[in-house]
């Protein structure tokens, strides 16, 4: 039987060599899958979990400094807000209108004697007819005595006309004075303008009523031997309180007269013509610009911002915290097998 089996193996050497072969490799595919899985598989598995833990950890400082922006805007916001709260800002808007309610003059002629006087439209002023003698006194005028409002003992004579209403056809008022002599060297008529000639008619205590509107309001001159053009504009002012002064603007412009009377005078006139300069009014008032609700609306959404920011940030170090608590479960049972 031995001599039968070597003469077998010496017939055919080429099929135990395959044998042996295939012995070897069915052994080294038993023991290469078990080393890859000891090797190469835990190395990768701990990359990927290093490369989660560095993108938490980067995803948190992302979210620490968008707090830190979020925690600026709200100081910054609410500093903004008390900056525009103290300092508001003027708006100016402008009302057209075809009616004025017509002005009050109130002149100081003191030696003065008027005239004459006019209500004109669309600016056309006829030449002067008589110029130094009494004509035709159209409108409608208030003769008032009333004590200084800053001395209380000086009597004051004033003379208050209705002035322009109608600023579609341009009205004006022309009036003229006459002074017989004065010893002074030069020569002026003091006035000032309030808001409503009908609140002076209508006014129980006229007297109080000028006091009052001298204390507020600007006074201004005309000088006698000229045509002063003065070209109103009204100005109201809305208060923190609610309340609204009105207050008029003016442009005046002087042109010389030239006295063609044949003899010689020594007597002054005094020419004024009063009239709107546009049909605006002109309307001042603070706005405050800092809205509250806006305000509250950016608050309450950096706020949840943060609240978000920090929910994520606490389930990130949760993760993070379970992932590292796998990771050495993972190793201890390893280390368990290997031993």
């Amino acid at each position: 039987q031995l001599s039968e089996d070597v003469e077998r193996l010496s017939e055919n050497p080429t099929d135990e060599r395959e044998g042996e072969m295939e012995v070897h490799e069915d052994a080294s595919s038993v023991i290469l899958p078990g080393s890859e899985l000891g090797t190469t598989a835990p190395s990768l598995r701990f990359s990927k979990t290093c490369l989660k833990n560095v993108f938490s950890v980067i995803l948190l400082f992302l979210y620490l400094l968008l707090m830190a922006v979020a925690v600026f805007l709200v100081y910054q916001t609410i500093s903004d807000f008390r900056e525009k709260l103290n300092h508001p800002v003027m708006s100016v808007s402008y009302k057209e209108v075809s009616l004025y309610d017509a002005p009050g003059i109130a002149f100081y002629p003191g030696k003065a004697q008027l005239l004459s006087c006019k209500h004109h439209y669309y600016d056309h002023i006829p030449p002067l007819i008589n110029p130094g003698q009494p004509g035709d006194i159209e409108c409608t005028t208030q003769r008032i005595n009333y004590t200084d409002p800053f001395t209380n003992q000086t009597m004051k004579y004033a003379l208050v006309v209705r002035g322009p209403r109608d600023v579609k056809r341009k009205e004006l008022v022309f009036l003229q004075f006459h002074l017989n002599g004065t010893d002074q060297d030069f020569s002026a008529i003091d006035y000032l303008l309030f808001s409503s000639f009908q609140e002076f008619i209508n006014s129980p205590e006229k007297a109080e009523f000028m006091k009052d509107c001298e204390s507020s309001y600007s006074s201004w001159k005309f000088s006698g031997g000229f045509r002063t053009w003065v070209k109103m504009s009204l100005v109201k002012t809305k208060e923190e309180d609610g309340s609204e002064t009105v207050e008029f603007k003016q442009e005046t412009s002087v042109v010389n007269y030239i006295d063609q009377r044949t003899k010689p005078r020594s007597d002054q006139l005094f020419f004024v013509v009063f009239e709107w300069k546009d049909p605006f009014i002109q309307t001042v008032q603070d706005i405050v610009t800092a809205n509250p609700w806006n305000m509250i609306a950016l608050l309450c959404g950096i706020f949840l911002a943060l609240f978000k920011a920090a929910d994520f940030a606490k389930l990130s170090v949760k993760w993070m915290i379970k992932i590292r608590k796998r990771h050495l479960k993972r190793k201890s049972q390893a280390m368990n097998h290997i031993n």
